[in-house]
């Protein structure tokens, strides 16, 4: 048997988050040296992630970060809920995230490999997910800049973390409509801001669509143009924000809602797990 204490393994557990057998095994094989057990469990680990490469993540995490001049919106990934909910994984999605934001990344490729710990957010993930045992990965980053900002981020079940965020930035005064906006885009899920933002090729083909639907209706030939137009402009209004009816009043606009309270939005980004 080798020598080590409990003081050891208990050490070993806590810094690597691994089970009871694991650990003193480890320990065991590593002559009861500490950092070589912590090494031995981290290759063992890092040899399972790639094993696990191919694998879906379909659960996870969303963070956001504020500073004075934008916003950074984050989506880490897992495949379980198990994992989504465990304590490393939620602090990881914490220190990626402060990290990301100091290095001043505005995309995924900068994201990973922003300095953190000693070592890249890449090489941070992978020694987490050899300890989870579960393939973790950032999906997405989004950097949203502005000066004023109303952040939302939803659980969708009370024990896991947050699983939609979304952030919108913003000018005008009225902050409480602000949010409300932000709570309309987590369920709405608009793709662009303004129907001027929707690329003139999704406009066409949507059109294409919609007549070629028409036409197999047998609509009347002298009434297809009202009837495209009005199905391209329901279109709009599942894509474009301001041209969405308000999720707490359906008889407004998000484009007047705005108006009526002298806010006007500048940017946003949304993003849900797994999705």
């Amino acid at each position: 048997m080798a020598d080590f204490s409990l003081e050891d393994l208990k050490t070993l557990r806590e810094r690597l988050g691994t089970g009871m057998v694991d650990s003193k095994n480890a320990l065991i094989e590593a002559g009861g040296d500490l950092e070589k057990a912590t090494e031995i469990l981290r290759l063992k680990g890092a040899k399972g992630n790639a094993k696990r490469a191919d694998r879906s993540t379909s659960e996870g995490l969303v963070a956001a970060k504020q500073t004075d001049s934008s916003t950074t919106l984050i989506e880490l990934a897992c495949e379980t809920d198990f994992v989504a909910k465990n304590a490393k994984f939620v602090e990881l999605g914490s220190t990626v995230l402060d990290a990301i934001v100091a290095a001043g990344a505005t995309n995924l490729d900068e994201a990973l490999a922003a300095p953190v710990e000693g070592t890249t957010v890449a090489g941070l993930i992978g020694d987490v997910a050899a300890i989870l045992g579960e393939k973790v990965e950032l999906r997405r980053v989004a950097v949203v800049p502005g000066s004023e900002f109303a952040i939302y981020l939803h659980r969708t079940n009370k024990d896991l973390p947050p699983q939609v965020g979304v952030v919108v930035s913003y000018t005008g005064d009225d902050a409480e409509t602000a949010r409300s906006i932000a709570q309309h885009i987590s369920f709405a899920n608009p793709s662009y801001l303004s129907r001027a933002d929707v690329p003139a090729e999704e406009v066409e083909n949507e059109r294409r669509i919609v007549e070629e639907i028409s036409r197999g209706e047998g609509k009347p030939e002298a009434a297809l143009p009202k009837i495209i137009d009005g199905r391209v402009n329901a279109y709009f209004k599942q894509v474009a924000l301001l041209e969405q009816e308000y999720a707490k009043d359906n008889k407004l606009s998000i484009e007047k809602v705005l108006a009526d309270s002298g806010l006007t939005v500048t940017g946003f980004a949304r993003f849900k797990v797994g999705a």
